[in-house]
């Protein structure tokens, strides 16, 4: 690949963001959609959800076991492979002669996952110092900005084309920034050493896979079905016997040494919650604003006018988010987590119990954009600056991915309180609404408690003392290099 300055890092973020907010819209994209996808392709509910499952369980496993390997071959190598499948996952879906051949294109699409992992290796890598914090900032709230942008896009775009369209904007931009990426993104001066460990991989992705299918299937299934119960324990052996082997391992996938560091588990426990808060109300409030206003509560919104009411959370949010690292020196990563979390936690309580017009709506998605805006940033740079510099992939991968389990958590415990009361028309009560939204407001608000748990100082250098024998081998003789290379 050809060798840039690094004094191109601008342009560099420029590259990562493009690409993971791309990948951040395919999560939400098709999701206000599933309906017209049902009908073009003739299938039923049960089997149009698997479109959105089928991606989740991708990114699931894809997430930690790519950000490892780009710790170890070069994290610009792995990015081009995972732009790479994002690209030819999305040709895939936009031909899609039927619902089994989408399917598949999302289950390649999801290997992309491995953008976000990387993406804070790179800039943990190539920014000067003084830039580091408010870059991860930054692209932690361009993550969070994509999810809430696939839904504001997805009427508009099905309305003046069709579905498949979807899929052919997103490959144009990821097309255009793998050519960027492979250009500008200069290699990893940093790498870990040793090789992946496939039982380690293997064991994390059944559990995985174990744990989330039932979440995601259970109200099809049954709660207490065999098959639910089934690979419920399943996933807890699997999760029993991983966490054994990686203790056991000089190579692992995962530093459980590094899981155990008090700003990283507090964090990735944040992330569980958070992710459940989140892709909640991605999930529901565009549910909840397109119910007809017979019923005396909805609006009869359409997919388009939906989205166009999540606008105000994704202004705050951006703003939030590239907020997050200028205002670091005065109000510290800890604090901001805390603040976000809070901010969160409020505005759910507003969506439970204000929501007769459209601006509570539009005021308390403000509110939560905000919120999340500083949370996502304060989590990015907690786990980075936590952590050997050789296993930042690895560790902001995991984090990525707690937050992706917790979002499929959330989204199927409360899916399963909406559909429990319904009424005669088979639309949701409002009740259910409430109850649902109050939910996602317990669920942040525990958040809130474990930010507090939160160390207020985390250093890298506690992290790599108490990291494995092969990590302080792999700092001790890389990081010296990377310092040499690294502009003055």
């Amino acid at each position: 690949m050809p060798q840039v300055a690094r004094s191109s890092y601008r342009l560099t973020f420029g590259v990562l963001a493009a690409s993971t907010a791309a990948f951040s819209m395919l999560q939400s994209l098709v999701s206000p959609v599933l309906p017209v996808i049902q009908r073009d392709l003739h299938t039923g509910a049960d089997t149009v959800t698997w479109v959105l499952t089928a991606w989740l369980l991708s990114a699931a496993v894809a997430t930690p076991l790519m950000g490892r390997v780009g710790d170890m071959i070069g994290k610009e190598r792995t990015l081009l492979v995972s732009l790479a499948a994002i690209a030819a996952g999305c040709v895939l879906a936009a031909l899609a002669p039927n619902i089994t051949v989408l399917i598949a294109a999302r289950v390649i699409q999801g290997l992309g996952g491995a953008l976000f992992p990387l993406s804070f290796g790179i800039i943990r890598d190539e920014f000067p110092p003084g830039r580091v914090v408010s870059a991860l900032g930054a692209m932690s709230a361009v993550i969070a900005i994509g999810g809430g942008t696939g839904i504001v896009l997805a009427g508009p775009v099905v309305s003046a084309l069709n579905w498949r369209w979807l899929f052919w904007i997103p490959l144009g931009v990821v097309t255009v920034t793998g050519l960027l990426a492979w250009r500008f993104v200069p290699p990893s001066p940093v790498r870990s050493a040793g090789r992946v460990n496939w039982l380690a991989a293997a064991l994390l992705s059944g559990w995985l896979v174990a744990l989330l299918l039932p979440l995601s299937k259970g109200n099809a299934w049954g709660w207490a079905s065999p098959l639910t119960v089934g690979l419920l324990a399943l996933g807890a052996v699997l999760l029993a016997a991983w966490v054994t082997v990686e203790i056991r391992s000089g190579n692992p996938l995962i530093d459980m040494r590094m899981m155990r560091l008090p700003s990283v588990w507090t964090t990735n426990v944040v992330a569980l919650l958070f992710g459940a808060g989140m892709f909640g109300v991605y999930a529901f409030l565009p549910q909840f604003m397109q119910i007809p206003s017979a019923t005396g509560y909805g609006f009869g919104s359409s997919v388009s006018e939906a989205g166009l009411l999540m606008v105000p959370m994704l202004i705050t949010m951006a703003v939030a988010g590239m907020l997050s690292g200028a205002i670091a020196g005065r109000f510290s990563s800890r604090a901001q987590l805390v603040t976000g979390s809070l901010l969160a936690t409020a505005a759910c309580v507003a969506f439970a119990f204000a929501h007769s017009s459209r601006f509570e709506v539009a005021a308390a998605g403000a509110v939560f954009g905000a919120g999340g805006g500083l949370a996502y940033a304060a989590m990015t740079s907690l786990i980075v600056h936590s952590v050997p510099m050789a296993q930042t992939g690895a560790a902001s991968g995991m984090n990525a991915n707690i937050r992706t389990i917790g979002a499929s958590i959330g989204t199927a415990l409360i899916s399963s309180i909406l559909t429990s009361g319904l009424r005669p028309d088979g639309l949701p009560t409002e009740s259910a609404f409430t109850t649902t939204f109050a939910a996602l407001a317990v669920s942040v608000a525990l958040a809130v408690a474990v930010a507090l748990l939160v160390p207020r100082r985390h250093t890298r250098r506690g992290a790599t003392a108490t990291a494995s024998p092969a990590v302080q081998t792999a700092e001790a003789t890389l990081i010296p290099a990377a310092r040499r290379t690294a502009p003055a």
